[in-house]
């Protein structure tokens, strides 16, 4: 410090008191003098109008910080002198950019500088500039919060803006200030929601996630009316009709029942945030696709949530970082919405060259998704996923088996059979965790498993890890009466190996002793003093005082034994079984998408979000008096031009999982549908929302005019029956092929109708050419909701046709008809009682015929027969509620079923290999009833005719978890080769395969939608006992058809 001095006497020139002292080089001369005054004098000239002066200044302030001198006290006077000229820069570039340089300045000296710049900027004319005061906005509230007030007075300022380019920035800078004011979004909500689709990309996710906050606050959960409507659908479905039937007497009569039905009504501003946030599923960026998923499935009704589903699995194409992401948020909305996920189920199939975080997260959502019918299809998968090399992937896959085995009852023998294979895979680790999972299965229902507790106990010599090894002796310990011979013996082997042990085997090892003394004390009561003796000199303390408590238990001392009275039920006592669930499940209490949702913890800044109100608040403080710039007739004839595609967006939506909804959907429809056919709208979902709209508004004028569009749709639909009817079979045979996505569309595109007619009809505009569309992001085909592969139709010979194969054979002997499957299968069964029917009676059989429409559907014969004394008309097949994969084929429409009279119709069903129920109405021109068709597992197939070699060579390929053995024995009423061929024909629609023994009977089927093989072997031997094989790739239907065939045989 002392330099600077001596460097002025040689170099710098002179000048008077109180003046500057200039250097000779003005480059690296400056203020050389420790005089405070020069700085005051510099200030002087940075406060001038002279520009050479403000310049000469600046040199030497920047020549000072080049020497090192602090120049500190002089940095607002440079900054107001920077900031001030380019503020008021006639370029918008400029100025945004003075204040942006300005607002990083992290000095809290220039806090007032920076506030004036920033309200002045909030006024400036230039768009750009205003976006850059809001971007200012939380760069000062972090320097200094006691200006909150202020901000928020500029925040309410720019709320109130009517341009894209300031919404997303200024909501930041809301959420980041005074997220709990929400007093200043109610006069901008409806504009926030409008502009929304023109907002950027950023923006569009910040007021997403403000938006989802306060609807939380301000509307009534969409779902608190639902456990009312699914009391009884059909009645608040189908009451309004009966009553106009029955006149207007009886309407008055059923008034006051009606507030007790009164559907959900959604409020019209709730209703505007799902309409307009709903394109922007389609938009490139995924932030902005995983803003809407979360807002719809925090807000939307169940119905409509599964909009969202396609546009999450087209995000499953992007890098592997979005990828983890949305699987993260997938996992956690299939374990409550489980339904909307299952038609994508080829989507989370797990590639090789995933990387192990989105592997273990695909096989979460998998697992979630896995239910009775899709459980062969997941096991078949897994069982691939366990041949990976990826060890920590094949862990997470067993888990996944055992997680699977707990939800499913039917495959938890499949799963327990397959687990206990692997077993004697080369993979110590594979080994190890498949012992962990195989204990906690066993809990459930060990006195069935005796057999396989012995098999794990051998393995006690060669599986080394230590938590199998614990596992097994825990087993062993618990269960020890179902093993009585082998514990002791394995005890003797722990005891050997005790000190070269792993601590948690050690005190496995101390518990079987224990358990073994209390229940085999003679055998076991010198290795349970040897364990213990080792055990008290263990190095670990925890095993030391397991040690002492225990003997003290077991073998008391004199002054204390008051415990020891009871430890049997202390070793002994009966344990629940464990619960195998989703690390997802509690997660949903995050906001989806956010930070803390991801990690599962709480991250600084999160939000909590708000619980719905128990009532909701004013609506009307969202009523503003409507700007000038909405009135815009170009623009508004804009949105009238855009809204044809966003509705066909919509009516291409995937399958919702909420059934118990869909007639409130309906009915809404329906009332609207002959209105709006003029104009070619078919989308349903677009109808729904009008309906909503309209339902929310609460003026009186439009209540009146919603009365008068329906009086015209009901004078539309008396039209005569002869004009506008298409042919139902035609309908239905092509749409009896097509996926389920294409099934919703074609159902929403019928018109529907009145049940006083229930004719299908057709507009003009369904029968032209189809409206242009434009095409979306989603409607790639790469995410249409999977449909049945077609394969080919499943060799089915009648008796009938015996005969004429006879000459085709190529062996000596003919086809002989015992070895085929009967014609007719189950008798027939009751569909409908004549009581709850009016006097119509409905029977169904299942024919086992080949169905002439679809060789993929089951062929029901249905029975009906009028018992009434009036007439039946108009019988037909109405609305059907079917689960996903499931689809019919209706018989043609019975115009008249005269009393006494009885008529038999033909109709196809897809189970899709499952025996879940078709619900459908059956229809007269004046009533309708919910009927259910159930069928059991053995009509969900055809017989196929194979050689023995054929069937050996088949059945070899099906091993493994796709074997289900069962032994029983038969009655000595069932021991013929015709009671046997009977008995199994009769259960299940199989073709019988000749066989070279004759204690040994083979038959072998197919399924009819995928054509998997099913092979059925019976070995009977003299005494009566048997077992019964059956190998199929659809594990659920082979354990299925295990239970009957054996129920059939034993009877």
């Amino acid at each position: 410090m002392s330099a600077a001095p001596a460097y002025s006497e040689d170099k710098g020139g002179s000048a008077g008191p109180g003046e500057p002292e200039y250097g000779h080089d003005p480059a690296s001369g400056g203020i050389f003098s420790s005089d405070y005054k020069r700085h005051d004098d510099l200030k002087e000239m940075l406060d001038t109008n002279k520009d050479s002066l403000k310049l000469e200044a600046m040199k030497r302030i920047v020549a000072m910080i080049a020497r090192g001198k602090n120049a500190s006290d002089l940095f607002p006077a440079v900054v107001k002198n920077v900031a001030c000229k380019n503020i008021e820069d006639p370029n918008q570039l400029i100025r945004a950019s003075a204040l942006r340089v300005l607002s990083s300045i992290r000095v809290p000296i220039i806090v007032p500088i920076m506030m004036l710049a920033i309200k002045e900027a909030a006024s400036d004319m230039s768009p750009y500039v205003r976006k850059t005061a809001a971007h200012a906005i939380p760069k000062l509230y972090s320097l200094d919060s006691d200006q909150k007030d202020q901000l928020i007075e500029v925040i309410e300022k720019l709320l109130a803006d009517k341009t894209t380019l300031v919404a997303g920035s200024v909501v930041m800078a809301f959420e980041e200030v005074c997220p709990e004011r929400i007093d200043l979004i109610h006069k901008n909500y409806r504009k926030l929601c409008n502009l929304l689709i023109d907002v950027e990309e950023w923006g569009q996710v910040v007021i997403i996630s403000m938006l989802t906050r306060y609807a939380r606050t301000q509307f009534l959960s969409p779902t608190q009316n639902e456990s009312l409507l699914e009391e009884n659908p059909e009645k608040a479905f189908y009451g309004s009709e009966e009553d106009e039937a029955k006149g207007q007497g009886s309407e008055e009569a059923a008034a006051p029942a009606l507030p007790a039905r009164k559907p959900y009504v959604m409020d019209p501003d709730h209703r505007l945030l799902l309409r307009n946030t709903k394109p922007l599923l389609q938009s490139r960026s995924a932030a902005v696709v995983m803003a809407v998923a979360q807002l719809y499935f925090h807000l939307a009704p169940k119905a409509e949530v599964g909009v969202i589903a396609k546009a999450l699995v087209r995000l499953l194409r992007s890098h592997s970082e979005v990828q983890y992401v949305v699987l993260q948020n997938v996992a956690t909305m299939s374990i409550k919405r489980r339904g909307m996920f299952e038609p994508y189920l080829k989507s989370f199939y797990i590639r090789s060259t995933d990387p192990t975080q989105i592997k273990i997260l695909k096989l979460e959502v998998l697992t979630n998704l896995a239910n009775e019918t899709n459980i062969p299809t997941v096991l078949r998968e897994f069982q691939t996923y366990i041949r990976s090399m990826d060890k920590d992937f094949v862990a997470a896959t067993i888990q996944a088996i055992g997680r699977c085995a707990t939800n499913i009852g039917r495959v938890r023998d499949t799963c327990l059979n397959g687990l206990v294979q692997l077993l004697s895979n080369r993979d110590e680790l594979v080994v190890a965790e498949s012992v962990v999972v195989i204990k906690k299965l066993l809990q459930m229902q060990p006195a069935q498993h005796g057999e396989i507790i012995k098999h794990l106990a051998k393995l006690t010599d060669n599986i080394q890890v230590p938590m199998a090894r614990a596992s097994i002796l825990w087993l062993i310990g618990e269960y020890c009466e179902h093993v009585p011979k082998i514990a002791p013996d394995v005890l003797r082997k722990m005891a050997k190996s005790f000190t070269a042990e792993e601590d948690i085997v050690k005190l496995q090892v101390i518990n079987l002793a224990a358990k073994l003394y209390l229940t085999n004390s003679k055998q076991t009561k010198l290795l349970t003093q040897y364990v213990l003796s080792l055990a008290k000199y263990d190095q670990n303390y925890d095993i030391r005082d397991r040690a002492r408590f225990t003997r003290q238990l077991l073998v008391p001392s004199e002054q204390g034994g008051a415990l020891s009275r009871h430890a049997k039920k202390l070793f002994l006592a009966p344990k629940p079984a464990p619960v195998l669930e989703s690390s997802f499940k509690d997660r949903d209490h995050f906001q989806l998408g956010s930070l803390s949702h991801l990690l599962n913890a709480k991250a600084t800044g999160y939000q909590e979000l708000p619980d719905w109100p128990e009532e909701a608040p004013d609506p009307s403080v969202r009523n503003v008096e409507v700007p000038e710039w909405t009135k815009c007739s170009n623009r508004e004839k804009r949105k009238e031009k855009e809204k044809p595609f966003y509705s066909d967006s919509e009516g291409e939506s995937g399958p919702t999982e909420s059934a118990d909804s869909e007639p409130d959907s309906e009915s809404e429809s329906g009332s609207k549908s002959s209105s709006e056919s003029d104009s070619g709208d078919s989308s349903s979902e677009s109808e729904d929302e009008d309906d909503d709209e309209e339902k929310g508004e609460g003026s009186e004028s439009e209540q009146s005019q919603e009365e008068g569009e329906e009086k015209k749709a009901k004078k539309r639909k008396k039209v005569p029956e002869g004009h506008g009817e298409v042919s139902s079979l035609e309908e239905d045979s092509d749409s009896s092929s097509s996926s389920s996505e294409s099934q919703a569309t074609s159902e929403s595109e019928e018109e529907p109708v009145e049940p006083g007619s229930w004719k299908r009809k057709t507009t003009a505009n369904d029968k032209g050419t189809p409206a242009a569309r434009e095409v979306s992001l989603l409607d790639l085909e790469d995410f249409t909701p999977p449909s049945v592969q077609p394969v080919s139709p499943p060799t089915v010979v009648s008796t009938s046709l015996a005969t004429d194969l006879e000459g085709l054979t190529l062996t000596d002997t003919s086809l002989v008809p015992s070895l085929l499957s009967p014609v007719s299968g189950t008798g027939r069964q009751e569909l409908l009682h004549r009581v709850a029917g009016e006097g119509l009676a409905v029977d169904y059989a299942f024919s086992r015929q080949p169905f002439s429409g679809d060789p993929h559907m089951v062929s029901v014969h249905i029975y009906f027969s009028n018992s009434s004394e009036a007439p039946i008309k108009g019988l037909h097949v109405g609305t059907s509620k079917l689960p996903a994969g499931i689809s019919i084929q209706e018989f043609s429409e019975i115009e008249l079923l005269a009393p006494g009279e009885s008529v038999t119709a033909i109709m196809g069903i897809n189970f899709c290999d499952s025996t879940q129920a078709a619900n459908f109405q059956l229809c007269t021109q004046t009533r309708q009833f919910y009927v259910s068709i159930q069928p059991p597992v053995g009509e969900l197939m055809a017989p196929v005719f194979m050689s023995e070699n054929e069937f050996k060579k088949e059945q070899g390929k099906l091993t493994g978890m796709n074997e289900i053995t069962e032994k029983l024995t038969l009655p000595d009423a069932c021991r013929s080769d015709h009671m046997v061929v009977q008995k199994v024909t009769a259960t299940a629609n199989l073709g019988r395969v000749p066989c070279g023994t004759s204690d040994e009977y083979r038959f072998a089927g197919r399924t009819l939608t995928s054509g998997s093989l099913i092979l059925l072997t019976l070995d009977v031997r003299p005494t009566g006992a048997a077992q019964l094989t059956v190998n199929s790739e659809k594990m659920v239907i082979g354990t299925m058809l295990v239970k009957d065939v054996i129920q059939a045989l034993t009877q």
